[in-house]
């Protein structure tokens, strides 16, 4: 997530959150091979090229790749940036198929993009009226085709699941009587309906239902999930990862992969069948989370909710599984 900065030319429109804490995780020098999982307006991938780096940037949104494309690194001979159009979860084979099989570091800045949130057209955000989309990709199913057409019990276990709504069956019942929902406009009226919302509460209670339809739309916690995996494989012995959190679902994944990859406790996912107890451990330097400064949070108040965890991989082989 990001703010507003500069707009030079080939300087991205926004500033990452946590920038100086990502490149003090990463600390990416000349020659370095890096891989900017979550591109969105480049701010990450700028902070590495300026610094020397070669880099690898992914994104499933077509519109971050078509911005990225202008950039001149991408021209240069050989190139300093590569694009490519997919998902973070798909790096081992990307990467794979322009013979890179090993970087140096991995950034993750998980979740919507500012750009997305901003844009009313995408759908993401109730702040301004529009389609109900949220499509990362922009395609495939929509939010409104979930709301439109999904069992009242499937829509309440995803806010469940996805954003923790105590309320969910009530929200669920709602949006089932009140089909078809149109606009981010409709579904956040149905939710501020049935939770008796009253302007001025600190908090919008669509909040969590927003946040919810749009990690399912998006298969956002078994994307992220994957891309763990993924860093694991192609990660150097002594290469470093950061990821940028916004939530504490996400954040808990992150938290339990690094816990259990640095031998903390036993392997207990599926996309690391292989470590137990007394396994090497593959990543090491695993510190405390990492949080905005109240200078940051002031200047971007969406940087209150972000945490980085970082740390570095060792030599030990990776688990054996089937890649993306």
């Amino acid at each position: 997530m990001s703010v507003p900065a500069s707009s030079a030319p080939h300087t991205p429109p926004h500033t990452p959150v946590l920038l100086a804490e990502v490149l003090a995780a990463l600390a990416p020098v000349p020659g370095a091979v890096i891989v900017d999982a979550t591109f969105g307006a480049g701010g990450y991938s700028r902070a590495f090229l300026d610094a020397g780096a070669t880099v690898h940037a992914f994104d499933r949104d077509p519109d971050a790749i078509a911005a990225g494309r202008a950039w001149p690194e991408g021209r240069a001979t050989p190139p300093r940036l590569t694009l490519h159009p997919r998902r973070f979860s798909e790096m081992v084979a990307a990467l794979a198929e322009v013979g890179v099989m090993q970087v140096d570091g991995i950034a993750m800045d998980i979740g919507v993009s500012s750009m997305q949130l901003d844009q009313p057209a995408r759908g993401f955000a109730f702040s301004a009226l529009g389609p109900l989309d949220m499509r990362m990709s922009q395609q495939g199913a929509t939010a409104a085709d979930f709301c439109n057409t999904a069992e009242e019990a499937a829509i309440a276990d995803v806010l469940y699941a996805y954003a923790e709504e105590r309320q969910s069956r009530r929200i669920a019942r709602a949006i089932v009587a009140a089909r078809p929902l149109a606009t981010t406009g409709d579904l956040a009226a149905v939710v501020r309906k049935a939770l008796g919302h009253h302007p001025g509460q600190p908090k919008d209670p669509a909040t969590r239902t927003f946040q919810a339809i749009r990690i399912h739309v998006n298969g956002e916690l078994d994307e992220l999930r994957a891309a763990l995996a993924a860093a694991e494989q192609v990660l150097r012995p002594g290469g470093r990862l950061a990821v940028v959190s916004f939530h504490s679902l996400e954040d808990r994944i992150v938290k339990q992969f690094l816990r259990e990859a640095s031998g903390g406790t036993p392997a207990t996912s599926r996309h690391r069948p292989n470590v137990g107890a007394g396994a090497p451990p593959l990543f090491a330097g695993v510190g405390k989370a990492v949080r905005a400064s109240a200078v940051e949070v002031a200047a971007n108040p969406r940087a209150r909710s972000a945490i980085l965890r970082a740390a570095t991989r060792t030599a030990a082989p990776a688990c054996q599984r089937s890649a993306a």
